[in-house]
Formats: C-alpha cells, structure tokens, sequence
C-alpha cells in the first residue's frame, strides 16, 4: 500500500499590490504594430527600442513585443474594445481600410477584424439589459 501524501498551503494572503496589468502580444514588426493600433485608437504609453512597446486606452494595455517567428498570432485568444456607437467604429475601419465581419448578437454588435499579424480583435457596443 503507498502512504498517503498531505500538501500543507499557507493560509495567508499574498500580500502583493498589483496597480496595472497588459496583455502582451507577439509582433512581426513593432513599428507597423504602434501605427495599427495607434489607427484603432490606441495611443503609445512607452518604446523600448526596438524591444517592447506599450499602447493603452482606457482600461487596456496591450504589449508589442517584436518576434521573428512566422506565426505571431493570439492563437485563440481575442481581444475587444467596448465602444458607445458601433457605428463610430465602423467608420473608423472603413476609413482606414481595415477589414472586418459585423456581427449582431445577443450580447452586442461586433466588429471582427485583425491586426497585421492576425492577432483577433473586436469592437463591441454590447446591449446592455
């Protein structure tokens, strides 16, 4: 018969204070990356060089960090922004002739549409109830 095996965790809590967070994701080339999202609305918070980037809007940091692997893509993960007026959005990505499929759920209406390394991304008026 094998003894049994107890794991003891502390019971304290971590006692850490987290003031900011951001999703960072892969990119092909940091500079096409800024101007994207930049285009989108976001506005670039701080460069490393050619190492890192952060852009921010509000409520979001994202991190563009350069990768010379061929699939630099979010794989399945999506990221979206909230918006008043979709239509405002829509616009937006007309103008700057970026692609997109709409979308009219039951949680909201959806723009679906991607950065130039494929990273999914959407902007959403959700019908709130």
């Amino acid at each position: 018969m094998m003894p049994l095996l107890y794991c003891v965790f502390p019971k304290t809590k971590a006692m850490i204070n987290i003031n900011e967070t951001n999703v960072t994701i892969m990119v092909s080339d940091i500079d096409k990356a800024i101007k994207f999202y930049e285009t989108i609305g976001l506005t670039l918070k701080q460069r490393w060089d050619n190492h890192y980037a952060m852009v921010t809007a509000n409520g979001i940091t994202l991190g563009l960090h350069p990768s010379d692997k061929n699939d630099n893509n979010s794989g399945s993960t999506s990221i979206g922004f909230m918006v008043d007026k979709i239509d405002e959005a829509k616009e937006l990505l007309d103008k700057n002739g970026i692609q997109y499929k709409y979308d009219d759920g039951k949680s909201g209406s959806y723009l679906h549409f991607t950065d130039n390394d494929g990273t999914a991304l959407y902007f959403t008026q959700p019908k709130w109830e």
